[in-house]
């Protein structure tokens, strides 16, 4: 048998890998043509000296300053030597600070500048005044007085700056004076990193708040299983705009009867205190009283106790609310330094409240679309093939229709048709016929995949939002909310439910199938399989994912303030668009050391918790 070392090596394997090296070579080839790489721009002796200036700016930050005694001197010069005028030097004063130049030069040539009687150690740049404006100084160096207070310079005289006209060849010395003290710069760049890191901090809560139960809804393992007849799929699809319309409509309701109260504060209190003790007396009887093989006349009375203890805990809450807005108003001129605890009640208090009619319909819709899907089971159950199979066409007809008349609104919304006929009447047609010809191709008694679809249409959504990239994010919200950390938060939360989203679910599509089975088997549902057997498995990833997420939030945040969005890059881009390249140095460095110490706290609480 021959050996695989001793086989002669193949001359089409030859002729192959020499064609990919080729092409490769061909495509990094075409890469340099696209992307323009060209180090003559490099080597330029302008590019040279801006990139020189640059670096040693950057390597020098803003942080500390010193008060400094300022010291100006000029001597005059003329460009070219006038006509019968020879180079000449003044005599040097010896009871002020002298700058002893040449009277005159050539154009481009280089001359001796000496300095006398300056402070001793006093440093600052000299350079060239064309005309009689000391204010634009062409910077040519830097000088340093020794001890005696002189320096000597080889000053180059500019080779384009001829005029018969008197110009200067200028110093400005400074000396520092007094005690070292932060620089305005730094005390910026100090609150800008405050307001950075703590912008990532409520972006990765909003996002982890938001993330954890849409994790479960993009999770494969948990909605594969998730079935349901047609008859309970239209059901449902039906109830949840019915029943976010009528919450919404009660929730309406319900926040202009707690603004309509004219009692003042001590109504609101009361308001308070009364609704929340019957919803609690209330609830906690109907708990007591759950009995499957009570009336229907106790059924009814117990459902009906519970609606009303929802519709007064919402009031309460909008009353609540209401109390919080005026407290915080109240307390915050009386804080002082602690003012921030009255913003917090107030502007907590404002998001609730705004919020409260969204959640409440979402809530209502749930509830209601639950309620119709458990009829439409029992229907599926209990009518024979014939009659279900017309039921199923009517409601998945009615179902569909529903749903693509309020796509078709949604997109009217936003491009404007303003076409009945191409909004509604056609969407609802295409939409009933699809429903229709779904009732009649599948069998009566067959269960669909629901799960399946929430879950691509739940990937679908977190997929495309994040392939938008967070400063995109920042610049739509900074037109929301205007300019400001704001804009900021809002971005990094929605770009971090969208991956924080994705790496739970994927981490709950990897847990062990045993608990779940074991679970599964004793009889419990699907919201009590989830919590104890998917939950005690996720929560250490979780929490490492959520840490990690909060130290990319704070590198993100210094992106985001490019376009607006507050935080730290904020104030770093208006330092680079102003060339003020050390105050922009002490903004990186303020960067470099918040994320270094993220990634060690993060790394350490990770190891304390996972």
């Amino acid at each position: 048998m021959t050996d695989k070392k001793d086989k002669k090596p193949s001359i089409w394997k030859s002729i192959r890998n020499g064609l990919f090296f080729a092409l490769m070579m061909l495509f990094i080839a075409y890469a340099f043509q696209v992307t323009k790489i060209d180090l003559s721009e490099f080597r330029k002796t302008s590019r040279v000296d801006i990139w020189t200036r640059a670096l040693r700016a950057l390597a020098n930050p803003e942080i500390i300053e010193y008060e400094q005694l300022e010291t100006a001197v000029s001597s005059p010069v003329y460009l070219p030597c006038q006509e019968g005028q020879t180079p000449s030097l003044p005599e040097v004063d010896t009871s002020e600070p002298t700058l002893v130049a040449p009277t005159c030069g050539a154009l481009g040539e280089t001359v001796i500048v000496e300095g006398f009687n300056f402070p001793p150690g006093s440093t600052g740049p000299i350079g060239f005044v064309p005309g009689t404006n000391l204010e634009l100084l062409l910077i040519k160096g830097r000088i340093t007085a020794d001890d005696e207070g002189h320096f000597i310079f080889e000053f180059p005289l500019p080779a384009d700056r001829a005029s018969a006209d008197v110009q200067y060849i200028r110093v400005v010395a400074r000396q520092d004076v007094g005690s070292p003290h932060f620089t305005v710069n730094a005390s910026a760049t100090w609150d800008k990193i405050v307001e950075t890191v703590f912008m990532a901090f409520l972006a990765t809560l909003i996002g982890t708040i938001l993330s954890f139960p849409i994790s479960f809804l993009a999770a494969r393992n948990l909605m594969v299983n998730v079935k349901s007849p047609l008859t309970s799929m239209a059901l449902n699809i039906i109830g949840w705009p019915v029943g976010i319309f009528a919450g919404g409509m009660l929730a309406r309701w319900l926040m202009q009867l707690s603004d309509q109260q004219t009692g003042g504060v001590w109504l609101d209190i009361g308001s308070v205190v009364v609704s929340g003790g019957i919803v609690w007396f209330v609830v906690r009887w109907a708990l007591l009283n759950v009995n499957e093989n009570a009336s229907l006349l106790k059924r009814l009375l117990r459902l009906a106790a519970l609606l009303l203890a929802s519709l007064l805990l919402v009031f309460a809450l909008y009353d609540l609310t209401s109390l919080g807005i005026l407290a915080g108003e109240a307390l915050l001129p009386k804080l002082s330094s602690f003012a921030f605890l009255a913003n917090f009640i107030f502007q907590s208090s404002d998001i609730l409240h705004t919020i409260m009619t969204l959640v409440v319909a979402l809530i209502v819709g749930g509830a209601v679309s639950s309620f119709l899907s458990r009829i439409g089971q029992r229907t599926n159950e209990r009518l024979s093939l014939v009659p279900l199979r017309i039921v199923n066409a009517l409601l998945a007809g009615a179902a569909f229709a529903m749903l693509f008349v309020l796509i078709g609104a949604g997109i009217d919304w936003l491009y404007q048709v303003e076409n009945n006929h191409y909004v509604y009447t056609i969407p609802g047609a295409v939409g009933g016929l699809l429903g229709i010809l779904l009732a009649f191709v599948t069998k009566p008694k067959t269960s669909l995949p629901v799960g399946l679809v929430v879950y691509f249409v739940i990937r679908t959504i977190l997929n495309a939002v994040r392939s938008v990239e967070a400063v995109i994010m920042a610049i739509v919200f900074v037109i929301f909310v205007g300019i400001g950390p704001f804009a900021g938060v809002l971005a990094l939360g929605l770009h971090t439910v969208a991956s924080l989203a994705k790496l739970y679910s994927e981490q709950v599509e990897s847990i062990m199938p045993g608990p779940l089975e074991a679970i599964e088997a004793t009889g419990a549902n699907r919201l009590q399989t989830i919590v104890y057997g998917v939950i005690p498995q996720i929560i250490p990833p979780y929490i490492s994912y959520t840490m990690y997420r909060w130290d990319i939030n704070v590198r993100m945040s210094t992106i985001i303030g490019l376009t607006g969005g507050g935080g730290i890059g904020f104030l770093l881009i208006q330092n680079i668009n102003l060339l003020n390249y050390r105050a922009a140095s002490t903004q990186m460095v303020a960067i470099a050391i918040v994320v270094a110490s993220m990634d060690y706290l993060s790394s350490k609480l990770r190891e304390k918790t996972v």
